[in-house]
Parts: structure tokens; sequence; C-alpha cells
């Protein structure tokens, strides 16, 4: 089991998606992103394996919460600075997680 002070240590923030595009040079199938998420961590790009359920055009505008405090990867020729976070689906297909409602770009996930 973690302690509670392990889980504060993880960076937790809601985005929203200001561009995608599919990531010609992934060995996966992916999108590359750039995420809004607010003054305070500002906008930052992540790779994303999510072209089953989601369209580039479907993306933009959309909330997305990410951890942001992950030391970025290199993925091919792109920097990920952040990881996107969702679900495997039953066909270990990734559901993104994302608020119901709208709220300001940089939210921390308590």
């Amino acid at each position: 089991m973690i302690e509670f002070e392990d889980f504060l240590k993880v960076d937790i923030r809601v985005g929203t998606v200001l561009e995608a595009k599919v990531f010609e040079k992934a060995k996966k199938p992916a999108y590359q992103l750039l995420i809004d998420f607010g003054d305070e961590i500002g906008i930052k790009k992540s790779s994303a394996q999510i072209t089953v359920h989601y369209q580039p055009e479907d993306l933009v505008g959309k909330q997305v919460v990410g951890v942001v405090n992950f030391k970025p990867r290199q993925i091919a020729n792109f920097i990920s600075e952040v990881l996107i976070t969702g679900f495997y689906d039953e066909n270990n297909a990734v559901v993104l997680i994302s608020p119901d409602l709208k709220i300001p770009n940089g939210a921390k996930l308590i």
C-alpha cells in the first residue's frame, strides 16, 4: 500500500486540448497533443495512444486529465511532457478521463 503523502507527489491536472494530429513516426498508432494546463503549468505536449475512440478534430476543445510532473519522455522525434490519463476498455483501447463539467485549466485533482 502507498501512503497518502505518496499520492500527493503525483501532480494531476485538467487541461484543454488545443491541437491534435496523427503522430506519423510513432511505432503504435498515436496522436500528438498540445494541451493548455493554465497559467501555472502552461501549454504542454503529449503523445497519446487514443486513436481507437477519438479523432483529432474531436479532441480539440476537450478537457483531459494529465500527470504533469513526470519526467519528459522522447517518443521517436517528439518529447512527451505529460501523461494523459484514461482507462482500458474491454478491447484494451484507451477511454480518456475527462471532467463532466468545464473547470479551469490547471485545476488540481484532490
